[in-house]
């Protein structure tokens, strides 16, 4: 599938993924997900070194479209895909997911260039990869818990492995934005640098990668990848339950039209 809204362009050592739907602070769509996993399946070139993920306008991403989740409220869920685990068996992955678990799994570096807001799924797009380099205007977060969501094992794993315990429970349960020189003083994300410098900084990582040795890279994220894979071999099929509960409560409707409304939710715990 192909969509205007997501732009592949392989350049000889630098494949770049460009999210292209400023107008909606580049929100995903279900096409957008399959359009965006589809560039990160197969093996990558003979003469690739690494991959980007960019976006146009001034926000990186918002998250999934919650109007397109309201209106096919199973659009989002779960599918046939199974999630990664040690011992080969584990949960079905839902789109969103597909495409995070394809960037981590990228053999080759990917790099987030992050210009703006990265929020909820955003936040968990440029997290799944391996290196980010933000400009200091941007914030990150999961207001999930704002909107009557829950975030997934998989998803809450991710912040558990780049964040720590401490600041995981404060960006998911408080859900409020943090500025990006906070998330790199945290170790959270890799660089924040003024906006005027970010192209210049994002340039600099990705040329110093591309001259790395490729089958090095392939190994060092090999090696990180499967020592971090530990978690998912413990059981979660009940905190699975209560994150689908939270996903299709009247909260949740209530929670997300607030939020596409720009007002204040009144939750009512069903």
């Amino acid at each position: 599938m192909t969509t205007d809204e997501i732009l592949l362009e392989i350049d000889g050592p630098i494949r770049t993924i460009t999210l292209n739907r400023a107008a909606k602070r580049n929100a995903l769509t279900p096409e957008m997900l399959v359009s965006a996993k589809e560039a990160f399946t197969g093996e990558p070139g003979i003469e690739e070194r690494v991959a980007v993920i960019r976006s146009t306008g001034p926000v990186f991403c918002a998250g999934i479209d919650l109007q397109r989740r309201l209106d096919d409220p199973a659009g989002g869920r779960a599918d046939s895909a199974p999630a990664p685990s040690a011992d080969g068996e584990g949960s079905p992955l839902s789109p969103v997911e597909q495409l995070f678990y394809a960037v981590e799994c990228w053999p080759l570096p990917v790099v987030a260039v992050v210009q703006g807001d990265a929020i909820a799924g955003g936040n968990e797009l440029a997290l799944h990869c391996d290196l980010v380099v933000a400009s200091t205007k941007a914030n990150f977060g999961m207001s999930l818990a704002q909107i009557g969501l829950a975030p997934t094992w998989f998803l809450t794993k991710k912040l558990l492995e780049v964040a720590g315990p401490v600041i995981t429970r404060e960006i998911l349960m408080l859900g409020d934005p943090v500025p990006a020189p906070r998330m790199a003083d945290l170790g959270v994300i890799g660089r924040a640098v003024p906006p005027h410098r970010l192209a210049a900084e994002a340039d600099s990582v990705i040329g110093r990668l591309a001259a790395n040795a490729p089958l090095s890279l392939r190994a060092i994220k090999g090696v990180i990848n499967r020592e971090m894979a530990f978690r998912d071999v413990i059981a979660h099929d009940d905190v699975d339950a209560l994150v689908q509960a939270a996903g299709a409560s009247e909260d949740a409707k209530i929670g997300m039209a607030a939020r596409l409304a720009r007002s204040d939710p009144d939750f009512t715990g069903t």
